[in-house]
């Protein structure tokens, strides 16, 4: 038998088709692309540059950041046009390390395997935490004797005692220490430690020092019990459900798209995955096939998140703090882990690897760091026509797209990432939360008992879970057909008619700008404009429309805190869910270079009080996407996903619509099956 056109990936019993599963990985090919991520050998000449010059018999060094540093833009686009038998790109690494207690800033040639310059940054704030000093710090409490008799006063096992560490942020404080509050909860009968904090008391840790500088215990409240919140399969009891049939996928041709080292081009798309220790997944060289006018044409030079920003709404001594910048303070790279074949991708998905670092510098792989795979089953276009009399018109076509998988856990959080292409020349970016809630111990037991406000809500006996925010930062370098290009706002208004001229008394319309400096471009979404749209303006349609891309958002989310709050003060580049700046190869960071204990000092909402030119330039589109998170209690033990996405589209960017001539995908006969 035949499966019918909407069933392309055609699903069926995993046992039958055992054969026919596969996971491949990517193994980089020897040419390297100027954009690709560090390699395992150059993350080793750095390390031995920068110990050669610090010999640790004599000093203490901490590598904090090592990454590709970027190249010059013109040279990208040359190199792109020419090739590299025709232009070298120069290869270099940015460092921060800690060096004797100071910050470090070095740039390395890798190629000439020299150090560039080694400059010291005295200003506020502090690079990204490694997972080495975290690991030490958290150990600290099992040795300190008040934390031993605060866990005996509470007739705990402190064998049972697992601790995790925390940014503090900043909070007016004048003096600049890398210090870090360490938490502590209960893992006897459950891996789930988060939902069983060991609540009222405050440590914090000097990680210079490397040991505990404050300490308070004031209230005893309860732990929350274990009782089901062990999420593994091998701690569940029945019944099991909802019922879900054992599914496989089956692509007969192999898969649609070709990965070259960290190239990827996929039906009209062609686009670069790089991988950075802070940002995480890099999207660039985003270009799509126009079939009509015959050419590739540039749509994203580069695209990533910038910064995570997730503010807690606990004001109290336990939780006032945890106002987190994850990418800032704990690496999107650094926290990435590897995806599961078959859980986290589909059978049919191919992984990439990647290296990260330790503290000293040490590269360790990462693999199945990212996966590709393509998805089936959604409607392209479609229409049915029964207007034409004597005739039935029927034309539907099935959608494939193309999905660039990450998964970043910080704590107690999955962010699982998605840039998804479709062949209609959107790209779609989506966000999707698991993981566990941030809980805080109570001794209430039901929402009778409330007294006062718990700032979160009562999700389990015990257990609160506290309300919070998710700020995405992304960062989008548009070059619509060329790096020079405007932001359009487009508002929709009303026209009364008083002239008697038509039996309506209104309609609406459209009245477009363009966004001349920084300021015009802050943008609140859902206000007017309605419609927003980088567009390059020497480039138009043949009926004279300036070629570009539209911002389609996700239900926009505003920050509720105070401008003058100081965690808000540190995360102002949320006060505006989309901003504009021109390009600055240095401006990468909406948080900031050094976000740990930052005071807000070198943030997107300061670099554009600048207030710069943004019309016909090479720009940027800051986009914040945003979640209000109110727990339920669904949402414990741990979290199904909770999803968000916004869409960049073509907007007069093609004459028509690009995909009027794509085929549906070919029906698939299974083998061993009859008509």
């Amino acid at each position: 038998m035949a499966f019918s056109t909407t069933m392309k990936l055609v699903l069926f019993s995993a046992l039958t088709l055992l054969s026919f599963q596969s996971v491949f990985s990517v193994t980089p090919l020897h040419f390297q692309h100027p954009l690709d991520p560090l390699t395992k050998e150059e993350f080793l000449t750095v390390q031995t540059l920068v110990h050669n010059k610090y010999p640790t018999s004599k000093n203490t060094v901490s590598f904090h950041y090592i990454g590709l540093d970027d190249p010059e833009k013109d040279a990208i686009l040359k190199w792109e046009t020419l090739k590299p038998s025709v232009i070298t790109i120069p290869r270099k690494a940015f460092i921060i390390a800690i060096i004797n207690g100071q910050n470090h800033e070095i740039l390395i040639d890798l190629r000439l395997k020299r150090i560039v310059y080694d400059n010291v940054y005295k200003g506020n704030g502090f690079p990204t935490l490694t997972v080495d000093e975290q690991a030490i710090a958290i150990e600290l409490p099992k040795k300190y004797p008040p934390f031993i008799a605060s866990v005996q006063k509470r007739g705990l096992n402190l064998s049972e005692v697992v601790c995790s560490s925390f940014t503090m942020g900043w909070f007016g404080e004048k003096e600049n220490r890398r210090t870090v509050r360490v938490d502590c909860f209960m893992k006897e009968s459950t891996v789930n430690i988060y939902v069983r904090p060991i609540t009222g008391i405050t440590m914090v840790a000097d990680l210079s020092l490397m040991k505990i500088v404050e300490y308070h215990d004031r209230d005893v409240e309860a732990v929350p019990t274990a009782e089901n919140t062990d999420y593994r399969v091998s701690k569940q009891s029945p019944p099991f459900g909802p019922k879900q049939h054992s599914l496989a996928s089956y692509q007969p041709q192999g898969p649609g798209f070709q990965i070259n080292g960290h190239s990827v081009s996929w039906a009209n798309w062609k686009f670069h995955i790089g991988f950075d220790v802070r940002a995480g997944i890099v999207i660039s060289l985003a270009s799509i096939y126009d079939l009509e006018k015959h050419k590739s044409r540039r749509v994203l030079y580069k695209g990533y998140i910038s910064e995570l920003f997730v503010p807690y709404q606990d004001p109290t001594e336990e939780f006032y703090f945890k106002t987190f910048f994850d990418s800032g303070e704990f690496g999107f790279g650094l926290s990435t882990v590897s995806l599961i074949p078959n859980r986290d991708c589909p059978p049919h998905a191919q992984f990439i690897d990647t290296y990260i670092h330790s503290a000293d510098g040490t590269p360790s792989l990462l693999k199945n760091a990212i996966c590709v795979f393509e998805q089936y089953g959604n409607i392209m276009w479609r229409h049915t026509e029964t207007g034409i009399p004597n005739e039935f018109v029927e034309e539907s076509r099935t959608e494939v797209n193309l999905i660039v998988r990450t998964v970043v856990t910080v704590g107690n959080y999955d962010n699982v990432l998605d840039w998804e292409f479709k062949a209609s020349g959107s790209i779609k970016p989506a966000i999707a939360l698991s993981g566990i809630l941030e809980i805080k111990g109570t001794n209430i037991k039901h929402k009778d008992e409330i007294k006062e406000d718990l700032h979160g809500k009562l999700v389990s006996a015990n257990s609160i879970g506290i309300y919070h925010d998710h700020f995405y930062m992304y960062y989008l370098d548009f070059d619509i057909d060329g790096v020079q290009n405007s932001f359009e706002k487009t508002s929709l208004k009303t026209v009364k008619i008083t002239d008697g001229s038509s039996k309506r008394k209104s309609y609406w319309t459209t009245e477009t700008q363009i966004a001349k400096t920084e300021s015009d471009a802050k943008i609140t979404l859902g206000l007017a404009p309605g419609e927003l749209a980088i567009v390059n303006p020497n480039k138009k349609t043949i009926v004279g429309n300036d070629v570009g891309y539209r911002l389609i958002p996700a239900i926009p989310a505003h920050p509720l805190l105070t401008e003058d709050d100081y965690p808000q003060i540190r995360g102002a580049f949320t006060n505006y869910n989309v901003w504009v700046t021109p390009y600055n190869r240095t401006e990468k960071w909406a948080g900031g270079l050094y976000v740990d204990h930052s005071r807000g000092e070198d943030t997107l909402a300061v670099w554009t009080k600048k207030n710069r030119d943004i019309v016909n330039k090479d720009i940027v589109m800051w986009h914040v996407v945003g979640i209000h998170h109110v727990p339920a209690q669904e949402d414990f033990p741990i979290m199904p996903l909770l999803s968000t996405s916004f869409e960049l589209r073509p907007t007069n960017f093609f004459e028509r619509n690009p995909v009027l001539k794509t085929l549906s995908p070919r029906d698939v006969a299974w083998p061993g099956c009859s008509k």
